[in-house]
């Protein structure tokens, strides 16, 4: 079990080299243990071509060293200086409308350019070669958010010749490219790959195989350049884990093939920007506005569990008010202290907040930090001090453990269904983070995992909604297990090229369960087909047709089947509301004999091992007595006050062995 620690971003570059003595005294004083520095740092690192300047680097890392704290490294690559961008100026991205994404702020770079990668290596290795071995550097981190900015997909010519790469090496043959893409549809056929042009600017929608398989090169891209990294660092710098910072909400590369080279995974938590940037209703974001989505922190949480191996960071956590979303409110006392918590209870290593102090300069002088910009402190200094007593007094660990359900998410099936939605409301992250919410407000510490046969092994439910395409040996898998599985809706509906599935959706999963969507549709917002239990589909409708082996365990009000059973599969034919959710993960539950709570709407828990953990998201106390009895309390209460956490041990523990 490894110890649960707090961090902070820090950037001694921005402040007089006389105040850095006093903040890493600050920082040990109120428990910090980590300090991120560096990643935007390269025209201070590198302030012309071969001239570079460690020195004011190493003397920070030293200072802070020296005081007790522990050093995240991050790589300079997400913000290329001016002069790297004059000598090479085609380095830089172009938008899906040609646009050229210019010097000015930050992820100004096209992934494919090889020219730039190379520039990238080498003050990498420099970095890697100066501070490797420097017994302050703990970790690294790769670049910074990747993808950020929608930079994840470029359209320049450095794009272009990549992509005609990437098309040559996957299919061989341009007949075959023709083939998959089904180009003898509107004349799109092909003689050489190099007539291959990039899948934007054209007069209507763009071919969605041809825009998938861009997709995929994107995403190949961003593993390939992040990997040139790994490989460096490694080398130089063995035995120090190397993270990179992911994003809320954000789908445009594969994630869990990124992290395959790293040794843990981070993201950075932003509750309340992310609550704003939501889609949910206006009702909803009032009404958390000061706290954010009770789940879906929670989510990204076991995301990036599963991506990391199941080990994860928060590496930019939310201390105050932020600068970028459409409203920018200030949190609820005690929130970022419930946020905290919120991380370690699900595992994480690691919450660092950002940043140490508000900059009073450039673009982001509204985002508030654990100090104002005259270094007094913000509220979230105190929250963070008081975390870190409270993290010492308990002797928190992290002892995740395998969850019994599973929750399967694929990249590739967000690509398909951003590329063809057919209703302007699916989207496959809102569609898997339903159930995640279903699933909490039942009580379940759930996994999130990719569809691989490992992840769904020995589990009694896995839940798949929404699969594109999956592969023959996933569905193997599935098949094999002995738990109960729930497919649909929009499940196998198509071919890895983009083509609807042959035989009829869901194509190979009805080797699991014998039903034939012989006809789909979209809903708009203000229509609802009604089931025949609490609630009803909204967004995505399904008519099945089902074998003699399949019987129909809820039906629409209009006698069509909504959910479908064959032995131990289920099949779910359109997208449920929240009340008819619960009622179905309620029956599947009972059905695998797992036990379900009805949470209140405010109250989460998580169970972390043998420890429970309980947060109010409300604004009013809570009465938690009956999700703690017969626990020990190692911190808070059974009434819990808003934004309250209650730690509760396992009944043979008491809080004095935690």
């Amino acid at each position: 079990m490894t110890s649960q620690k707090l961090g902070v971003c820090y950037y001694p570059e921005h402040w007089d080299e006389s105040l850095w003595a006093e903040d890493a005294a600050r920082m040990r004083a109120i428990g910090l243990h980590h300090v991120r520095i560096g990643e935007f740092a390269w025209s201070r690192l590198e302030p012309s071509r071969g001239s570079y300047d460690f020195e004011w680097l190493r003397r920070a890392i030293d200072l802070l060293h020296r005081h007790g704290l522990r050093v995240v490294l991050g790589t300079p690559t997400a913000t290329p200086p001016k002069w790297l961008v004059d000598e090479m100026p085609d380095m830089t991205a172009l938008d899906a409308e040609g646009r050229e994404r210019k010097f000015g702020s930050r992820r100004h770079y096209c992934f494919s350019h090889e020219g730039y990668a190379r520039e990238c290596e080498r003050i990498v290795e420099r970095l890697a070669c100066e501070f490797g071995a420097h017994p302050g550097v703990a970790a690294w981190q790769t670049d910074n958010e990747y993808g950020c900015h929608d930079t994840v997909e470029s359209y320049s010519p450095a794009a272009l010749q990549a992509f005609r790469r990437w098309c040559a090496a996957k299919y061989g043959s341009i007949d075959a490219l023709n083939r998959a893409w089904g180009n003898v549809f509107w004349s799109m056929e092909l003689s050489d790959f190099d007539e291959i042009e990039l899948p934007n600017l054209t007069v209507t929608e763009p071919n969605p195989s041809h825009r998938l398989d861009f997709r995929r090169f994107s995403s190949d891209q961003v593993i390939a350049f992040n990997r040139r990294q790994t490989e460096i660092i490694r080398r130089h710098s063995p035995g120090r884990p190397i993270l990179h910072n992911f994003m809320g909400s954000f789908t445009a590369f594969d994630h869990f093939a990124l992290s395959a080279d790293l040794d843990a995974a981070a993201w950075d938590s932003y509750p309340l920007g992310y609550l704003e940037r939501s889609r949910r209703d206006e009702h909803f974001k009032s009404r958390y506005m000061r706290v954010g989505d009770p789940d879906y922190q929670a989510f990204h949480h076991d995301l990036y569990r599963a991506c990391g191996g199941g080990r994860w960071w928060v590496m930019e956590q939310q201390p105050g008010v932020v600068n970028w979303a459409p409203w920018n409110p200030a949190p609820a006392d005690g929130a970022v202290r419930l946020w905290s918590f919120e991380a370690f209870a699900a595992g994480a290593e690691v919450v660092s907040f950002f940043r140490w102090r508000q900059a009073p300069f450039a673009q982001e002088q509204m985002h508030e930090g654990l100090l104002r910009p005259d270094s007094e402190p913000n509220r979230g200094f105190a929250e963070a001090a008081r975390v870190a007593r409270e993290l010492e007094a308990t002797n928190a660990r992290v002892e995740t453990r395998r969850s019994q359900v599973a929750l399967v998410f694929d990249y590739e099936s967000a690509w398909a269904w951003e590329i063809q939605p057919q209703g302007q409301d699916f989207t496959y992250l809102e569609l898997t983070l339903a159930f995640y919410r279903a699933l909490r407000r039942a009580g379940l510490s759930v996994d999130i995992v990719p569809p691989s046969a490992e992840a769904i092994a020995d589990r009694k439910l896995v839940l798949a909604p929404g699969l594109f395409a999956p592969r023959a040996d996933f569905i193997a898998a599935l098949a094999a297990s002995d738990g109960a599985l729930l497919l649909g809706p929009r499940s196998g509906s198509k071919t890895p090229d983009f083509r609807i599935a042959t035989p009829m959706p869901p194509g190979g999963l009805r080797a699991l369960i014998d039903v034939t969507a012989r006809r789909v549709e979209s809903l708009r917002p203000s229509a609802k087909i009604a089931v025949a239990e609490p609630g009803g589909f909204e967004h995505w409708r399904e008519y099945p047709d089902i074998g003699e082996n399949v019987s129909v365990e809820l039906a629409c009000a209009d006698g069509e089947a909504a959910l479908m059973r064959s032995g131990e599969v289920f099949y779910l034919a359109g997208w449920p509301d929240d009340g008819l959710l619960f009622e179905i993960v309620r029956r599947l539950l009972a059905r695998v004999q797992l036990a379900a709570l009805d949470l209140p709407e405010h109250i989460r828990i998580r169970d972390n091992g043998e420890t429970r953990y309980v947060f109010n998201y409300g604004r009013e106390p809570a009465d938690v007595s009956e999700l703690v009895r017969g626990r020990p309390l190692a911190m808070g209460a059974v009434t819990l006050e808003p934004c309250g956490v209650t730690i509760a041990l396992a009944p043979d523990i008491d809080a004095a062995g935690a």
